[in-house]
C-alpha cells in the first residue's frame, strides 16, 4: 500500500492521500478465486433485481466480480452487490456471478438464480431513457432554469454551456477567474436563483488563484456577466474542495466545502471549510443559523451531495477518506464527526451516518430525492446507488447501471419529469479539457 505525503519546509507533513494499492501478482498465480456463494435477491421489483452474495476467497486475493443475466455480463462490480435494471415486468431471469482476481483468473460461475420480475413496474426505479449530450467536459454543476434550459458548467475548461431538453449545446461564457488545481478543483457548483424570471442571477462555486469561493452573475441575452465574490477565502487545495450548491426549499443558499486537506478545519467553527454553509443570497449568514455564523453543520471531509425530502430535511453525501462514504441527515448545528470519526462510531457530540458505504463502491458525489426515492451519483464505485427514504432511514441502498457511463459526479431532477445525470471520467489529476468526451444522459422513471 502507498501513501503520499507532501512536506514544506519545516518538514511538517501534509494529511496522507488515500492508499493505492501496488501490490504486483506473482506471474506464475494461476489459482482462481473460490466460487461465489449464497447468490440472493435483496429486491425484486417489475424493472429490476437488485443481487448479493458471500464474498470468494483467494490465495492473493479477490479484485471483484463479473454478474451475468442470462449468460450475459451486465455488470463488474468491486464488493457484493449489483442491480439489474431496465428488465421486463412478469419474465424470469436467470442470475450467475464469478469472482476474479488481479491476473484475472476467474471462478467457476455461481449455480444459476433464477428470478421473477413483478407484473407491474415499482415507482422510483431509474432506467436509461437516452443520451442528452456526450460532447463535454466533465459536466459538474447543473441548474435548470425556468424555460426548461440547463445551465452546466465544465470543470477544467471553465466554459458554462447552455443545454437544451433535446441536447443542443450552446456555450455561453467563460468564468475567467477560474483556475486548476490540477486536482478536484475548477469550476463546479451551479444554482439558478429562485427568483430567476426577476432577477437573472446564477450562482456559481469556483477555484480562484487564491481559494475557493461562490460567486453570483447575471445570464441575460443568452451570456454571462461579470461575477460578483459572496463568499471568499474557502480555502483550496488539490483535493476536497467541496463545491456542490444549491438554494433549499427555504430560500436560501447551501453550500458544501471540504477540508482543502486539512482535517482540523472540520472541527473549527471559524473555518469556513468542512462545512455545510447557509447564507443569504447576498452571501451573509442566513437567520436562524446554529452558530450565527454561515455554518450550518461541521465536521464534513468532503461532502459533494446536497437534496431535500418531502418533509424539508437536508441530507447529504460525503466523501470518506480510506474506510467508510457517508450519506448524512443534517440538523443545524450538528457535528459529522470528521476527522474523529469515519463512517459509524460511537465518540459522543458526533452524529452518525445514516447510511455508509466502503470507499471502492460509492465515493459519492450528486444527491437528489424525488418523492423521497433518494439517487445518489458515486465517482469510483461508477454506479447510481437508489434507496427509499422511512423515517429517518433509508431501505436498503441498490446500485443501478454499474460500470455503464464510468464516474458518475451529479443527478439531477429535469422539468421535463424525468433524471439528468452525468459522468467525469478522467477528472482525477486535472482532467483534459482539450477533450469532449463525457456525457449527460436522462433516466425515465419505471412507471407503476
Amino acid at each position: 500500500m502507498l501513501s503520499v505525503l507532501a512536506y514544506d519546509a519545516s518538514g511538517n507533513p501534509s494529511q496522507g492521500s488515500n492508499n493505492l494499492n501496488l501490490t504486483t501478482p506473482p506471474s506464475d498465480d494461476t489459482q482462481a478465486p473460490t466460487t461465489p456463494a449464497n447468490l440472493r435477491t435483496t429486491s425484486v421489483s417489475g424493472t429490476s433485481v437488485s443481487l448479493a452474495w458471500n464474498a470468494s476467497t483467494d490465495n492473493i486475493g479477490v479484485t471483484g466480480y463479473n454478474v451475468y443475466r442470462d449468460g450475459v455480463k451486465f455488470a463488474t462490480v468491486p464488493d457484493l452487490t449489483a442491480t439489474a435494471d431496465a428488465l421486463t415486468p412478469n419474465t424470469t431471469y436467470v442470475f450467475t456471478i464469478e469472482a476474479f482476481d488481479a491476473n484475472n483468473n476467474a471462478s467457476p460461475r455461481s449455480a444459476g438464480l433464477s428470478v421473477r420480475t413483478s407484473t407491474t413496474a415499482t415507482g422510483g426505479d431509474p432506467v436509461f431513457d437516452r443520451t442528452i449530450n456526450s460532447q463535454l467536459d466533465l459536466p459538474w454543476g447543473i441548474t435548470f432554469l425556468p424555460d426548461s434550459t440547463a445551465l452546466v458548467a465544465e470543470r477544467d475548461r471553465f466554459d458554462i454551456v447552455e443545454v437544451t431538453l433535446s441536447g443542443q449545446k450552446t456555450v455561453v461564457g467563460r468564468v475567467t477567474e477560474a483556475v486548476t488545481t490540477s486536482g478536484e478543483g475548477g469550476l463546479m457548483g451551479l444554482a439558478a436563483s429562485p427568483n430567476f424570471a426577476n432577477d437573472h442571477y446564477v450562482y456559481a462555486m469556483h477555484t480562484a488563484a487564491s481559494d475557493n469561493r461562490v460567486v453570483r452573475f447575471k445570464f441575460e441575452n443568452g451570456t454571462i456577466g461579470a461575477r460578483e465574490p459572496l463568499i471568499t477565502g474557502i480555502a483550496k487545495n488539490t483535493f476536497h474542495n467541496g463545491g456542490r450548491i444549491k438554494f433549499g426549499p427555504d430560500g436560501f443558499l447551501y453550500i458544501a466545502t471540504g477540508d482543502g486537506q486539512d482535517a482540523n478545519r472540520a472541527q473549527n467553527l471559524s473555518s469556513l471549510n468542512g462545512k455545510i454553509l447557509r447564507v443569504t443570497p447576498t452571501g451573509a449568514a442566513a437567520p436562524g443559523n446554529p452558530f450565527g455564523t454561515r455554518v450550518y453543520s461541521y465536521g464534513h471531509r468532503n461532502p459533494q451531495g446536497l437534496a431535500w425530502d418531502s418533509q424539508g430535511r437536508l441530507w447529504s453525501a460525503e466523501f470518506g477518506n480510506n474506510v467508510w462514504d457517508e450519506l448524512n441527515l443534517i440538523q443545524p448545528g450538528q457535528n459529522y464527526g470528521w476527522p474523529t470519526c469515519e463512517g459509524s462510531c460511537s465518540v459522543s457530540g458526533m452524529t452518525n451516518p445514516v447510511r455508509q458505504w466502503d470507499t471502492a463502491s460509492a465515493s459519492p458525489s450528486g444527491l437528489e430525492i424525488v418523492n423521497d426515492w433518494v439517487y445518489m451519483a458515486a465517482v469510483r464505485g461508477s454506479r447510481l446507488w437508489v434507496m427509499r427514504i422511512t423515517g429517518s432511514t433509508t431501505d436498503a441502498p441498490r446500485a443501478f447501471f454499474n460500470g455503464t457511463w464510468g464516474r458518475l459526479r451529479t443527478v439531477v431532477k429535469s422539468p421535463d419529469g424525468g433524471l439528468w445525470l452525468t459522468s467525469t471520467n478522467n477528472d482525477k489529476n486535472g482532467g483534459t479539457p482539450s477533450v469532449l468526451d463525457n456525457t449527460i444522459v436522462r433516466l425515465r422513471f419505471a412507471t407503476t
